[in-house]
């Protein structure tokens, strides 16, 4: 069998939900892209599950969040469970809808989309929108899907 880098994603708890944060601590970094397409993406991982792992701090439910900031820039915030010495900390607070999908990258837009009118649907403004790909394109293809969470800062 081949060997699991990223977890079975389970969308129930993130499927057409709301969740209220209060300093949710994560551990920023970035990602160059071209034209959003990530360059970097696997080596950046890397670097902030090194990071995590020398501090003895966990990841809770592997939650990595894109806040694609440009068509060059994503930033990626890792939640983990406690301060990360060298690491650029950081925490959420806020309302926070989210939403699973599951296909081709190339579908994000309709994704995003499909969001824009479920928070409006719900009665809710987006203020800042994130990106959860839950799994890698070796393991995407593995499962045979390519589950993708779009999560977002509402008011």
């Amino acid at each position: 069998m081949d060997e699991e880098c990223c977890p079975v994603f389970d969308p129930a708890p993130w499927d057409g939900k709301t969740h209220t944060w209060e300093d949710k601590r994560f551990i920023r970094d970035h990602v160059r892209t071209f034209f959003y397409i990530p360059l970097n993406f696997g080596t950046v991982v890397t670097r902030m599950t090194r990071a995590v792992e020398t501090a003895g701090a966990g990841m809770p439910g592997s939650l990595c969040l894109s806040d694609h900031t440009s068509k060059w820039n994503m930033d990626l915030l890792l939640a983990v469970d406690r301060e990360v010495p060298g690491a650029e900390n950081m925490a959420l607070s806020g309302t926070y809808m989210s939403k699973a999908y599951e296909g081709p990258f190339k579908d994000t837009g309709k994704w995003c989309s499909d969001f824009e009118s479920y928070a409006r649907e719900s009665g809710r403004t987006i203020r800042k929108l994130y990106m959860w790909y839950t799994t890698c394109p070796k393991c995407a293809k593995k499962y045979g899907k390519n589950p993708v969470v779009v999560l977002a800062e509402v008011v």
